[in-house]
């Protein structure tokens, strides 16, 4: 990433921090884009992030090690992270009407990981998200190896936690992921 895009994705996730001060009370900017900017592989998964329409924010602030927590906050499931199974083994496992490819890799790719159950809990106590769609959450092992995954969604005001077989794939499901910085 060249300087004009680091620059432009730092008032980007500054506007952003701004909007949303709730979501990280007594922090200074400063402090958050002196901690990105010094690492270029942070800064090349939030763009990633920001670039799949998944509007990354901060969301946690660890305490002992100043470990900065960012997540996608956009209303809905990011955009650009749609119609993907599961993971390589359910994508492989589609004799037809394969989607682009999956959850999984698509996060390893950025650098992100993808939301556990708990996690996307505590991101709805943020605010409202995946009012209309929904969003894969990291699966045990013990439900993938019977062939199956997870994902969340908000709807009548609650968070649903639900399965579905890995190799499935809908137009109104994506993923949100997470980078700890």
């Amino acid at each position: 990433m060249n300087a004009k895009e680091s620059a432009t994705l730092l008032d980007t996730l500054k506007q952003r921090f701004e909007k949303h001060l709730s979501r990280h009370p007594g922090l200074a900017w400063e402090t958050v884009r002196d901690k990105i900017a010094a690492k270029p592989a942070a800064l090349a998964s939030l763009k990633a992030m920001e670039d799949s329409g998944g509007e990354p924010d901060l969301v946690a602030v660890d305490g002992a090690t100043g470990a900065l927590t960012f997540c996608d906050c956009s209303p809905e499931s990011p955009a650009g992270r749609r119609s993907l199974c599961y993971d390589r083994a359910a994508l492989d496992a589609r004799k037809e009407n394969k989607p682009a490819g999956s959850a999984v890799e698509m996060a390893a790719a950025m650098g992100i990981e993808l939301l556990s159950e708990e996690q996307y809990r505590e991101l709805q106590r943020l605010g409202e998200f995946d009012r209309k769609t929904s969003s894969w959450v990291k699966t045990p092992d013990s439900i993938r190896a019977q062939g199956g995954a997870t994902f969340c969604d908000r709807r009548y005001g609650h968070v649903f936690f639900y399965h579905n077989g890995a190799d499935s794939y809908y137009g109104a499901r994506g993923f949100r992921g997470r980078l700890t910085v």
